[in-house]
């Protein structure tokens, strides 16, 4: 036992680093360089990289194979980005809606974000802590039952805000209103929209997206999409304000749903060479219906940890994502086309940036100087504008072909439009009722024997005998389940999809009765550019409304982040690069929206069926907030708002005695 005293001299290697700093100014001599020796092994050691990795890979639940994300070369920096960086604190409760909120979108230029409720109104925030009410707007005066989608234009200076009339309990009448950012929020133009769940998207700055359902023949019916100009005011009747962009076949009672357009960076010829391959009874199987929740515990043979040497103890441990605490959710697990894809958009990213800074081209943040130039001569402008883009975008929105319920995703590839700036004046009154007097007497001999027989109807029910009148999709993805959710990236590369999965070897005999639904929400990646599946999120969080009532969960995509709402109380949030569930957002009903800020995504706002309006942010901007405010210990940022609760899981394992994380004093003020 004697040979495992220290000796007095070597006393100071096991003094606390918080006491060797209190006394490291009183010492002077052999003493003072005992102690600056201890602190630079210290030091050393809180730079050393492999135990970052390690940690990073210990406490976050993260597969060992999954390296650095792309452009980013420390541990130590990841570590603190997930620490820290992390919107998990809540800052605000905001009650102003009286009924439940059902979406929630951030401006461009992150100032702003606007909420939807089933109150009837729409309510425009400013983003600055703390959140404040900036205008709101009672859309009963339209005739709307509720408010359940906004969107800003790209330049933050128009608002659509789309919802649901008044009527019967199975109708499907809605309208979207653009109103102006800019004076005194005042209404642009209105236009129909039926379903009301095709919610309705801007095409570019100027120009919307609406949709229309007409009824062909029993469980048959063609969804119309228009192109709306989004300031409808015009000198004459002639002048053009909308514009039929593509009508598409619906069958088994389903229609188009969920419109939204994105950036075409796929080259038409991967498009061609996917509509000529047929898929093989093999690859249809393989591409089918998702395993069921028992045969989870199989190791996914394309997961990016099924690399030579990888043991299968690590591939299952990537998969626990619960503990005595809490319940998280299964990561994200990603193809290799996926990391593929990740490395190349950041090398896309970091190209574009060096062009732009030797280019001396300054970006606009704030983009209402844009329109509000240019509204000067707003004639002049759209006459010279007659192709809206010169570049294709594609149309994506959910349809299905078994089912009237929403299980597969179309995509259409927008060519530039050529929108008509003047109507044909047509035929005069007197030319007009001169030819309803022809008519009239065509369908009179028609009615006298032995007249010839009219044309026959179109035959709706087959298509390809009226397949001509109709614009053909591009490409679908059938998952299997009903889809209530997709959220797009910032770079418009890979497209996020929520659905509930359907049964294992279900069979659909009545298009009206869907198959039951999971109670699991699954998440799946999609490559834009390849329109191939590049990641799933199996029995994820969870939903329990039944089929016929199944509504829309949003979901929202940051570049470092992914989050969702979900029917269990509680909002979720993963990491993109590693797919490691990250927070669970409380709130006392269900979580239908959520939202990051996107020009900062340390700050994120959830809305629920509770009626609340929860904003929350890093660990990070707390503490700059509490040092702007002159705040200090745990005192509240606000002072009718709750404290913030830590909601990390596994807080646990920053209590633990861990003698080298806790000697490592780099995150003791955000702890």
């Amino acid at each position: 036992m004697e040979d495992d005293v220290l000796p007095p001299e070597d006393l100071w290697l096991l003094l606390p680093d918080q006491v060797l700093l209190h006394i490291y100014q009183f010492l002077t001599g052999p003493e003072l360089l005992r102690v600056r020796q201890v602190c630079q092994r210290w030091h050393r050691v809180g730079c050393d990289e492999f135990l970052w990795r390690d940690l990073l890979h210990t406490d976050y639940k993260v597969d060992k194979s999954i390296g650095l994300p792309p452009g980013r070369t420390s541990w130590m920096e990841e570590y603190y980005r997930l620490t820290a960086c992390v919107p998990m604190l809540e800052t605000e409760v905001l009650r102003e809606h009286a009924h439940q909120v059902l979406h929630v979108s951030f401006s461009h230029n992150g100032k702003m974000f606007v909420t939807c409720s089933k109150d009837g109104w729409i309510l425009l925030w400013d983003s600055g802590y703390p959140a404040k009410v900036k205008h709101q707007h009672d859309m009963k005066q339209f005739s709307w039952k509720y408010t359940q989608y906004s969107q800003f234009n790209s330049t933050d200076t128009l608002l659509l805000v789309s919802g649901v009339h008044f009527g019967t309990p199975h109708s499907t009448s809605g309208e979207i209103a653009v109103f102006s950012l800019q004076g005194k929020f005042e209404l642009q133009c209105r236009m129909a929209n039926k379903p009301y769940d095709i919610f309705g998207t801007w095409y570019n700055d100027r120009y919307l997206l609406s949709g229309d359902l007409y009824w062909l023949a029993h469980l048959v019916s063609t969804s119309i999409l228009w192109l709306n100009k989004a300031s409808q005011e015009s000198r004459s009747e002639h002048v053009a304000i909308m514009e039929q962009l593509f009508r598409f076949y619906n069958r088994n009672a389903s229609s188009v749903r969920a419109i939204m357009v994105a950036d075409c960076l796929a080259p038409e010829t991967v498009e061609k060479q996917k509509e000529s391959k047929q898929p093989t009874k093999h690859e249809e199987e393989r591409s089918g219906n998702p395993p069921s929740h028992h045969a989870q515990t199989s190791p996914m043979t394309n997961m990016p940890s099924a690399e030579p040497g990888t043991s299968k103890e690590n591939m299952d441990s990537s998969k626990v994502r619960c503990d005595s605490t809490c319940d998280f959710p299964s990561p994200i697990q990603y193809k290799k086309e996926y990391r593929l894809a990740e490395a190349e958009n950041c090398q896309d990213d970091a190209k574009s940036e060096e062009a732009l800074s030797e280019s001396g081209e300054v970006s606009v943040e704030e983009g209402g100087s844009i329109l509000e130039d240019s509204s000067e001569d707003e004639d002049e402008d759209f006459q010279e504008e007659s192709l809206l883009e010169s570049r294709d975008k594609f149309l994506i929105f959910t349809t299905g072909s078994k089912t009237f319920t929403p299980h597969q995703i179309g995509f259409k590839r927008i060519k530039p439009v050529q929108f008509r700036h003047r109507l044909d004046p047509g035929p005069s009154l007197q030319e007009r009722l001169a030819e309803q007097r022809r008519r009239a007497e065509i369908e009179r001999q028609q009615l006298e024997p032995g007249a010839p027989p009219r044309p026959p109807e179109p035959n709706w029910l087959d298509y390809d005998s009226v397949a001509e009148r109709f614009d053909r999709i591009d490409h679908l993805i059938d998952l299997h389940g009903h889809i209530i959710g997709m959220g797009l990236s910032p770079d418009h590369r890979f497209l996020y999809v929520n659905s509930r999965p359907w049964p294992q070897d279900y069979d659909i005999t009545n298009p009206l009765e869907p198959p039951h639904i999971a109670q699991e929400i699954d998440i799946h990646v999609i490559d834009l550019v390849t329109l191939k599946e590049v990641g799933t999120m199996l029995r994820a969080h969870k939903a329990y409304t039944p089929n016929n009532e199944c509504f829309f969960i949003f979901l929202d995509v940051c570049y470092e982040y992914v989050a969702s709402g979900a029917e269990d109380k509680f909002g979720h949030l993963w990491d993109r690069h590693y797919g490691t569930c990250l927070v669970k957002y409380p709130h006392d009903d269900v979580v239908n929206s959520v939202a990051f800020n996107p020009k900062d995504p340390e700050m994120l706002v959830t809305v629920s069926d509770d009626y609340s309006i929860k904003v929350w942010r890093s660990r990070r901007r707390v503490m700059e907030f509490k040092e702007r405010d002159g705040l200090t210990g745990d005192e509240n940022l606000h002072g009718d708002i709750p404290q913030a609760v830590e909601l990390r899981k596994g807080a646990k394992h920053y209590q633990r005695k861990r003698t080298t994380s806790r000697n490592l004093n780099l995150f003791s003020s955000l702890m």
